[in-house]
């Protein structure tokens, strides 16, 4: 039997005292140094959320044409739109007790550190979602202590500052796929061609089986061991009940066939029209690239997906000659601007170079209309009159001459009305309502007609001399189309953020910019270039567009134009307007002349205005009520008669219709030469008699 004394029995008394002291202190300096920790971490604040994410270019249609990322494509969605299934499979296969931890699987660290010390490795296998979304936002993934001393604080923040559901969502949209696909969007639009919210049980398993070894179990690089995981993925399911048997053994069932391996720099519809958006948003809208490539930008741009697919399978068509052309078209809608197809080249992987909007050519004769609308202003008549002649004109005060050709030096040496010269695009007469109106006045109203481009006080301005570009000299063309209003190409009608916020919406506001009358009576004109009967027989001289009329079947206007080098085509119906350019960028001097190659530019553009306009309503311009409409003989401008065997209906401005008729072809009348038509007394006809003298 023990016997202790008191002294002993109080020494052990202190002891036990000592120790439970101990005990205390240890427990309440823990607890101070955690608080003090945790405290610590809170004041760090909620760190940022913030990952590269894809721009996505849409249609006029809201269809993806095309989209852009700095290596990292991903779509962010709310987890709302990701739907259940891939949310409890990546649950399930990755972190079981994520909605019961603050950031840490205490049982799951040990266990791997047990099994990871007996293996002589470091640390790994234990990290949990809020880890691995915190390893993915903020850190490398080296194995080292120090990354993951700075993956638990970064863990514990987000914890504290965001709820369960939201690090579940960033974490859905962050982690890596393989493939370039960055988030669950991303991955199943890759994998499977379709939304998030869309994948069954067994698709969704499958995906979330990838992310521990994206180029592992990618089933494009090694479908074994994807399907073997996505079983794995589908037991976890099971025994944590996310799904039932049934479910399960559908799920087995099921055949999963991912798409065809696709490059993930998205589909590249219109290369052209995409870059041209690329460089409104940096120059127009004050985007850097970096901002426009990872912002998550959503940019709804005008682009007519059919429109462009028919303008793409017509150019090649008509192209396939012998000759080293190029290319530049343009489709708009003439009534608000917006850019509906566009082609800057031949081969965009050959030159991105976009000719449509960067290349600056002569516009040739497609620059005639502006003139005559100045002349009308100054008041022309579609029968105004002048002698078409070889003439060599003289200016700079008799110090300079210009000596404009007609096409094959062909001349009618006999009066010709303005609508037969703009149908023929006789220079001649051009030339004489240029040096009649002053040259200033074409420097003017091609300005007020919106193209920027430079353009100088000389004779040749009126026979298109001036460097413009083919999307500029085609939106030229929209006060005539829309009833006198100024329109700007537009490409782009709205940037919206990644959190539904829009950063810039298109201005639809557009002022008349020109008389709708005057408009009207040049669109009248302009479809001269299509009537047969607008040949001038004296000269031998066609229309330009006669090779043009049995492709159209509507109301159309339009102007071609030609250089040694260049090959021009403009015409609009009231909803359509396409310019169409063909030439050699270099401008070879040993290229054959464009009057052999410059059929292509005419042949495209009436091709893809007949196509495109095939399911539309054909519809009229619209006559403004002080427009009046005669029947006249359009050789000498005058009333026509029965006899007269040509005759068109021509548009006038009330009072100023003529009132004379045609004596050429009534009996015993047939020689005789009509009189000059009377003009009243207009500062034009100061002018006209002035330069006469």
């Amino acid at each position: 039997m023990e016997i202790r004394t008191r002294s002993e029995q109080r020494k052990k008394n202190k002891s036990i005292r000592q120790l439970i002291r101990l005990g205390l202190f240890s427990m309440v300096s823990k607890m101070v140094v955690t608080a003090i920790l945790l405290g610590y971490v809170y004041q760090l604040g909620a760190p940022s959320l913030s990952v590269p994410e894809t721009t996505v270019i849409y249609s006029a249609d809201g269809e993806v044409i095309g989209e852009q990322h700095e290596g990292q494509n991903r779509h962010w969605i709310s987890l709302d739109e990701m739907g259940d299934h891939i949310k409890r499979a990546t649950v399930a296969i990755e972190d079981r007790k994520f909605y019961d931890h603050h950031g840490f699987d205490m049982l799951r660290i040990g266990r791997a550190a047990l099994t990871n010390v007996t293996a002589g490795s470091k640390l790994q296998g234990a990290s949990t979602i809020t880890q691995q979304y915190a390893r993915n936002l903020y850190l490398t993934h080296d194995k080292t202590w120090v990354r993951k001393l700075n993956e638990a604080m970064y863990a514990l923040r987000l914890e504290m500052h965001y709820t369960k559901e939201e690090i579940l969502e960033g974490y859905l949209n962050t982690i890596y796929y393989g493939h370039g696909a960055y988030g669950i969007e991303a991955a199943a639009n890759f994998y499977f061609g379709k939304p998030a919210s869309s994948l069954s049980v067994s698709e969704a398993a499958l995906l979330a089986g990838i992310p521990k070894g994206p180029g592992l179990y990618s089933p494009h690089n090694n479908p074994t061991q994807s399907y073997a995981r996505q079983k794995l993925v589908l037991q976890a399911m099971l025994d944590t009940e996310s799904i039932t048997n049934k479910e399960y053994e559908q799920a087995l069932n099921e055949t999963v066939e991912p798409d065809a391996f696709r490059d993930f720099q998205g589909k590249r519809t219109a290369p052209y029209f995409q870059d041209a958006v690329q460089s409104f948003l940096e120059n127009e809208l004050g985007m850097d690239a970096a901002t426009i490539h990872s912002s998550g930008l959503a940019i709804h741009t005008t682009l007519d997906r059919q429109q462009q697919q028919i303008a793409e399978e017509w150019i090649e068509k008509e192209m396939a000659g012998p000759y080293d052309l190029q290319v530049a078209f343009v489709a708009m809608n003439p009534a608000n601007g917006h850019v509906q197809a566009m082609v800057g080249g031949r081969d965009y992987q050959e030159s991105s170079f976009n000719r449509a909007t960067q290349a600056k050519r002569q516009a040739g004769s497609t620059m005639k209309p502006l003139l005559y609308y100045a002349a009308l202003e100054e008041g022309f008549r579609p029968n105004t009159q002048f002698k078409v002649e070889a003439t060599d004109f003289v200016y700079d005060d008799g110090r300079k001459t210009y000596s404009p050709k007609n096409f094959n030096d062909r001349y009618a040496d006999d009066n010709v009305t303005m609508m037969q010269a703009l149908a023929v695009s006789d220079n001649i007469y051009a030339m004489k309502t240029h040096f009649l109106l002053g040259f200033d006045t074409l420097v003017n109203t091609v300005k007020r007609f919106g193209i920027d481009s430079p353009v100088s006080a000389n004779p040749s301005l009126a026979l298109g001399a001036a460097d413009v570009s083919v999307i500029e000299m085609t939106n030229a063309y929209s006060p005539f189309a829309n009833g006198g209003y100024g329109v700007d190409p537009t490409l782009v009608t709205r940037v919206v953020d990644r959190n539904g916020n829009d950063l810039y919406v298109a201005d639809s506001h557009s002022e008349r910019i020109i008389d709708p009358a005057y408009a009207f009576i040049m669109t009248d004109m302009m479809h001269g270039m299509f009537e047969m009967g607008l040949n001038d027989p004296r000269s031998g001289t066609a229309v330009t567009g006669r090779s043009l009329i049995h492709l159209l079947d509507r109301p159309i206007a339009g102007k071609s134009g030609s250089t040694s080098h260049d090959s021009w085509m403009i015409g609009y119906t009231p909803q359509l307007l396409t310019g169409v350019w063909v030439g050699n960028d270099q401008q070879l001097s040993n290229l054959p002349s464009s009057n052999e190659w410059g059929l292509y530019s005419k042949r495209i553009w009436a091709q893809f205005m007949r196509e495109a306009l095939a399911d539309d309503l054909i519809l009229p311009f619209e006559q403004p009520p002080n427009v009046t409409s005669v029947v006249i003989n359009p050789i000498n401008g005058k009333l026509a008669t029965d006899a007269c065997p040509v005759q068109r209906t021509s548009y006038f401005l009330q009072g100023t219709e003529p009132t004379e008729y045609c004596t050429d072809h009534l009996d015993g009348q047939s020689g005789k030469k009509s009189e000059p038509i009377e003009q009243e007394p207009t500062r034009f006809i100061d002018r006209f008699f002035k330069w006469f003298d």
